[in-house]
């Protein structure tokens, strides 16, 4: 199995698949569409989500639905600077960590379990915010009893608890003056950044876990006018529906600090979070299996980041995350993953897929 896994790997890798391009997309769902049909000698049921592909392998309402993204960050030619290689135990190349020997790790399990109760879901804007594949991604797990997200793992401690995601644009607009002769017939939208910036992050709850950072910020075109436009993007992390609820009104009622400015809100609350009790049951069935299995104990995590997963929990369908590659990395040329964990979690996510398709059935 490890010899085939790194053939599947090299293939996978060495097709890019940036979220942007879209060509570059379908080629790899090509690639992904020929690993999958000879590993599970199936074919999947090939469609798409905003003219990006989606591919669903095994039957349309299974017990446990396995999910991942085939898109990477990395732009066509990271490639050439990165190339597929081996080394000292860790295989790096654009997209390993994240996510794309996930895939093949899901494809091998669903290979080698004998529940005929599993799917699995790979869609190709996930980096995006999944904006065209969540309702695809919803429908999808509607009717499953489990989702097993095959996101990577750094230290490989299992993902059961994610903050849910909201991002947002402040547009200010207000009124252009020379800022030489008559500035104070102007309405600074400079002035009312600024200021925004500092409410919004006063937004923040540590004591919670709630997050508001403020990221990129513009304003003005010349250096001798009052400016008449400008824009802050907003990042919101929190660990409840609560906060993130709390601070998308707090967003949307904020007042403008200066006269003649008016300030538009654009964008929301993206992904709600994987809360903790989501996982729980699942986390607990996995320690079991990999204590039959003899191996390392599991270890959970609760992070900042999103995933397509926070989608799932966010119906209420119990939902385990970061079973996917075990490395370090991410969004980075240097990604690796340990090539000696690749069957340990393969045989993890084998037993695991067992173990809930029998209850289910049960």
């Amino acid at each position: 199995m490890h010899d085939l896994m790194l053939a599947d790997l090299e293939r996978l890798i060495c097709c890019e698949s940036p979220s942007s391009d879209l060509d570059a997309l379908h080629r790899c769902a090509d690639v992904l569409t020929g690993i999958g049909t000879t590993r599970l000698r199936q074919a999947p049921v090939r469609s798409e989500a905003g003219g990006r592909p989606v591919l669903r392998f095994g039957p349309a309402d299974p017990a446990v639905l396995l999910l991942g993204h085939l898109d990477t960050v990395h732009p066509i030619g990271t490639l050439e600077q990165t190339p597929y290689r081996v080394i000292d135990g860790r295989v790096y190349g654009p997209g390993v960590f994240d996510m794309k020997l996930g895939l093949v790790q899901a494809l091998h399990a669903m290979a080698a379990c004998t529940s005929e109760d599993v799917g699995l879901l790979i869609t190709a804007d996930e980096e995006l915010g999944s904006p065209a594949s969540r309702t695809v991604i919803e429908a999808a797990a509607a009717e499953s009893r489990a989702v097993l997200v095959l996101e990577a793992s750094v230290d490989g401690k299992l993902k059961t608890a994610r903050k849910g995601v909201s991002t947002y644009e402040l547009q200010f607009t207000g009124r252009a003056a020379h800022a030489g002769l008559e500035p104070e017939k102007g309405a600074n939208t400079s002035l009312a950044l600024a200021q925004a910036i500092l409410a919004v992050s006063d937004l923040a709850d540590t004591s919670v876990g709630t997050t508001v950072t403020p990221t990129v910020a513009r304003s003005g075109v010349t250096i001798n006018t009052v400016p008449d436009n400008a824009s802050l993007a907003i990042d919101v992390r929190a660990a409840s529906k609560d906060e993130q609820e709390r601070v998308d009104k707090a967003i949307r009622s904020l007042p403008s600090p200066v006269d003649g400015v008016s300030i538009e809100v654009l964008g929301g609350i993206n992904r709600p979070p994987l809360e903790a009790s989501l996982s729980a049951d699942l986390f607990a069935v996995a320690q079991e299996v990999a204590g039959e299995l003899g191996l390392p104990p599991l270890e959970g995590a609760h992070v900042g980041g999103g995933s397509d997963g926070n989608f799932t929990a966010g119906l209420g369908i119990p939902t385990l995350d970061g079973l996917g590659a075990v490395g370090h990395g991410a969004h980075t040329v240097h990604e690796w993953a340990d090539v000696a964990a690749f069957g340990e979690r393969t045989r993890l996510l084998t037993g695991l897929i067992d173990r809930i398709a029998a209850g289910a059935r049960g």
